[in-house]
C-alpha cells in the first residue's frame, strides 16, 4: 500500500463527527492538542508520530467560520511539517461557498481565496459535500472529491413512504431546480418551483409557484443549506398558501444562524430533516428536527481514497 497508516485528525469544529468517522473506520483518532492562547491565537501540537501517514483532517468550516478556517490551516501545516505522506482536508461544510463570483463591482471571490489558502497550507486533496456551487471544485489546484447527501435524505423519506403521485418535490428557488429533479427521479411525484427574488444578501421575497398541482398533496422541499431560514420559510409559506398538505424540508447543512431557529419553529413544517455536517447547539435543535449522520458516507469515502479506489459508487 502506498500509504502505511490511515490517520484521522479531528479539529474542534465538529469533534463528534470526527469520532463517528473514526469509529466507522475502526481506528482511534490521532492524539492532538488544540488550545487558544490568551491573545486568541490557536496553538496545535500533534502528540503522535504521523511520518509517512495518510492523514485526513476533519474540520467543517462553519460558524465561527474564520476561527475554524484558521484552525484547519494550522492543522494542515502541523501535519505537513510532521512529514505526513499525504494530507486530505475533509470539509463536510465549506464556508464562504456563497462568495463564489463577482456579482457586483469591487467585491472579492472569497471562496477562491479560501481554496488557495487550503492548498498553500499543504493539503494534497479535498473531500467535501454538497458545495453551494459545484464550480468551486475548480477553485482548488488539488483533487477534490465532492459527495452528495441526497441519496441519504431520499432513503429516509422513502422510509416514511413519501413517494409517488401524492408527492410534489418543490425547488425553493430557480437555482435548485437541478437538485430537485434528482430527488424526483428517486422519489417520484411532480415538480414545482418557487419564484424567489433576492433584494439583498439578507432579504428575499417568494411570490409565485410554478408547476404542480400541489393542493392536497405532500410537499417536500430540498436545499443545500439553511442559514437564516428566510428563503426556506418563505417557500414553505408559498407552498401552504397553494393548498399543500404536510410539508417536509430536507437540507444537508444546518447552519441555522440568527433568527433561523425561531423562524423554523414558527413555520408549518411537519418535519425538518438535516445531516450532521455541522454541529447543532441545544438552541438549534427543534422538536420536529431529524438528524441523519453522514459519518458512514464520509468514512467510506476516506477508506476508498486511502486504498486508491473509486468513490463514484457513493454517488448512488
Amino acid at each position: 500500500m502506498l500509504y502505511d497508516h490511515l490517520t484521522i485528525v479531528g479539529g474542534r469544529a465538529h469533534p463528534a463527527l470526527a469520532r463517528e468517522i473514526a469509529d466507522y473506520l475502526g481506528i482511534t483518532l490521532a492524539a492532538v492538542e488544540i488550545a487558544d492562547f490568551p491573545d486568541g491565537e490557536i496553538g496545535v501540537k500533534l502528540n503522535q508520530n504521523i511520518r509517512g501517514c495518510d492523514v485526513f483532517i476533519i474540520q467543517p468550516t462553519g460558524p465561527p467560520v474564520n476561527r475554524n478556517i484558521i484552525e484547519l490551516l494550522i492543522l494542515i501545516d502541523a501535519c505537513r511539517r510532521a512529514s505526513a505522506a499525504r494530507i486530505t482536508a475533509v470539509l463536510p461544510y465549506f464556508g464562504y461557498a456563497r462568495q463564489d463570483r463577482k456579482d457586483s463591482g469591487r467585491v472579492p471571490i472569497t471562496a477562491k481565496l479560501v481554496a488557495n489558502l487550503i492548498t498553500t497550507a499543504g493539503a494534497d486533496r479535498v473531500l467535501t459535500m454538497d458545495l453551494h456551487a459545484a464550480q468551486i471544485q475548480g477553485f482548488f489546484d488539488v483533487p477534490v472529491d465532492h459527495l452528495f447527501a441526497a441519496p441519504i435524505l431520499d432513503e429516509y423519506f422513502q422510509g416514511l413512504k413519501l413517494a409517488g403521485k401524492d408527492l410534489v418535490v418543490v425547488s425553493p428557488d430557480e437555482g435548485s431546480i437541478k437538485r430537485a429533479l434528482q430527488h424526483v427521479e428517486r422519489l417520484g411525484g411532480a415538480l414545482a418551483i418557487v419564484d424567489k427574488r433576492r433584494s439583498s444578501a439578507m432579504n428575499t421575497q417568494q411570490a409565485n409557484l410554478i408547476g404542480g398541482p400541489i393542493r392536497g398533496k405532500t410537499a417536500l422541499l430540498f436545499d443545500d443549506m439553511i442559514s437564516t431560514a428566510g428563503s426556506i420559510v418563505g417557500a414553505v409559506t408559498v407552498v401552504k398558501s397553494h393548498g399543500a398538505g404536510d410539508v417536509y424540508v430536507g437540507t444537508t447543512h444546518p447552519v441555522l444562524c440568527g433568527p433561523a431557529p425561531k423562524r423554523l419553529s414558527e413555520s408549518p413544517i411537519r418535519e425538518l430533516v438535516v445531516t450532521n455536517s455541522l454541529p447543532l447547539s441545544a438552541e438549534q435543535r427543534l422538536p420536529n428536527m431529524k438528524v441523519i449522520s453522514v459519518a458512514p458516507l464520509l468514512g467510506e469515502a476516506i477508506r476508498r481514497i486511502h486504498r486508491n479506489e473509486s468513490v463514484s459508487y457513493l454517488f448512488d
